[in-house]
């Protein structure tokens, strides 16, 4: 079956199985940012941006992306909020494996995106569900509230 999506910017078409995974389907296309943790969706390490929201690609059949835009961690990174989460993370010692990189990014985007001063209790609500790998959460949550200092909130292309 072939599916017709956006990703990072560059519209193309994907063969993929009937049963295969969104995050399956990007590794296929070498996007080794997603990564595939625990299978179910609960450990942030497959999120991607579908139509600017973050999911878990590992639980999303490749299908039902068909005519949407996808954003992995790889075009992410050369956008403005990611050197300011980036900045936010330096400044709490947060040094992230590449594993669970995009869903502590992409959770951090959408904090800083909601414009509104995040307490640590929404933070700590929003990041619940990822996986602690090599960060703790208290660390993970000042650097998410650094990160918002140092955003500007101009609209990102």
């Amino acid at each position: 079956m072939n599916i017709t999506v956006t990703i990072n910017g560059e519209k193309m078409i994907l063969q993929i199985s009937n049963n295969e995974s969104l995050a399956q389907a990007l590794r296929n296309q070498s996007l080794l940012s997603v990564k595939i943790g625990c299978g179910k969706g609960h450990c942030g390490a497959c999120t991607v941006l579908l139509d600017e929201k973050p999911v878990p690609s590992c639980k999303l059949p490749a299908a039902l992306a068909n005519g949407k835009s996808i954003q992995t961690l790889e075009h992410f990174s050369k956008t403005k909020i990611y050197s300011d989460i980036t900045k936010g993370f330096s400044k709490a010692g947060i040094k992230l494996c590449d594993f669970c990189a995009s869903g502590k990014y992409f959770a951090a985007r959408q904090i800083l995106l909601n414009k509104e001063r995040p307490t640590r209790q929404n933070v700590q609500e929003y990041i619940k569900h990822l996986s602690p790998c090599c960060i703790d959460n208290n660390t993970l949550i000042d650097g998410i509230m650094y990160a918002y200092e140092n955003h500007n909130f101009v609209k990102e292309k």
